[in-house]
């Protein structure tokens, strides 16, 4: 998904396209498939346009998350949040580093596996995620301290 498509989604939804907000978009969208926090989108988002600031960028995370544009995972122990655009055209999954937060897609998905023993609980499926959680290489060779 690209920022103009974001653009048009907020917009058929009835948000303005403030330059904030745009800022934001074009963050997350040069950062496809990778995970950030608030402040890494803050920042990066200031470059764009001075004006963004905190409760501007968790605002529109918020919205984004509530239109399921956004993927939203906690994967450290100090409760950060980190935020990646959803790929509509590319379903995936993730695998996480816990120390350095590098995060790769899985392309593979485990649904399949699950669908008799959720429609044995009668259940219907809405959404789903799997992520898995490990130590990455570049992290594995680092001196423990």
């Amino acid at each position: 998904m690209n920022a103009v498509q974001l653009e048009e989604i907020l917009k058929s939804n009835g948000y303005k396209m403030t330059n904030q907000r745009r800022a934001i978009i074009e963050v997350l969208c040069e950062n496809i498939g990778k995970f950030l926090s608030a402040e890494d989108i803050l920042n990066l988002s200031k470059i764009k346009c001075p004006q963004t600031n905190f409760s501007t960028v968790y605002r529109n995370l918020e919205i984004l998350e509530q239109l399921e544009l956004v993927h939203k995972t906690n994967m450290d122990a100090n409760s950060t949040c980190f935020y990646e655009i959803i790929d509509l055209d590319n379903h995936h999954h993730h695998i996480i580093c816990t120390q350095c937060g590098k995060t790769k897609a899985i392309d593979f998905c485990p649904l399949e596996m699950f669908k008799s023993n959720i429609e044995d609980e009668d259940f219907e499926l809405l959404d789903h995620k799997v992520e898995l959680y490990g130590i990455c290489s570049e992290c594995r060779k680092k001196p423990k301290k």
